[in-house]
């Protein structure tokens, strides 16, 4: 993985796909900064990232993904394996599905994915530092670099879903006591099941995070 660092940046994710556009893809690519003005959050939601929190996007070939992960549930593995080494280094993070990062019932982040041509694209943001009344920040200070060689070497390893799936499902437990976002409307999760493919079944419909 190429990382590249962006002083400020409207939003890695939009710059991201940009370069690719313009450049073409020759290996996987990440860019990061510390400070972007007009990023992208679920449901096309704006996300405004104050200066000193973390913002990375990056691109691998769907071709890189493990065999048994459906496309769809792919923010759910790429947020699962950076929770994993957050827990490692001594955070109390957890994932809320499919895609939030919180510490205890407040959210310090999100992840959004999508497809196009064969690629998949990754956008991640994290609070470091600077969070309003509504979020919180990450419990343990972290080196960015170290985070993200620890980080792509896992997703390199290529983890087989099944093995994430098995430790998701006791953690998605937790998510039961919160709400999601679907068909944008807030609908409690305290009756969702979870399904072997990542998605979950709710309201006698069957959801995937599909971001």
């Amino acid at each position: 993985m190429e990382i590249r660092y962006l002083k400020s940046v409207d939003s890695t994710h939009t710059y991201l796909k940009e370069y690719i556009k313009r450049n073409g893809f020759s290996n996987s690519l990440c860019f990061y900064t510390q400070e972007q003005t007009a990023g992208i959050g679920s449901r096309g939601n704006s996300w405004i990232g104050t200066k000193g929190n973390l913002f990375f996007s990056f691109v691998i070939k769907q071709d890189d993904l493990p065999n048994d992960l459906e496309i769809q549930s792919s923010s759910i593995y790429f947020s699962f394996v950076l929770k994993d080494i957050l827990k490692q280094l001594g955070s109390e993070v957890w994932l809320k599905w499919p895609n939030d990062f919180y510490i205890n019932n407040y959210k310090i982040g999100g992840t959004i994915t999508s497809l196009s041509n064969g690629l998949v694209y990754c956008g991640i943001g994290l609070n470091l530092n600077n969070v309003n009344s509504e979020f919180l920040k990450l419990d343990i200070q972290i080196n960015i670099k170290e985070l993200f060689k620890l980080y792509f070497q896992n997703i390199e390893k290529k983890i087989l879903w099944e093995d994430i799936l098995k430790e998701y499902v006791v953690e998605f437990e937790r998510s039961k006591n919160l709400h999601a976002t679907i068909n944008n409307e807030k609908i409690p999760l305290i009756n969702a099941q979870l399904n072997s493919d990542g998605s979950i079944n709710i309201n006698n419909k069957k959801v995937f995070s599909l971001r």
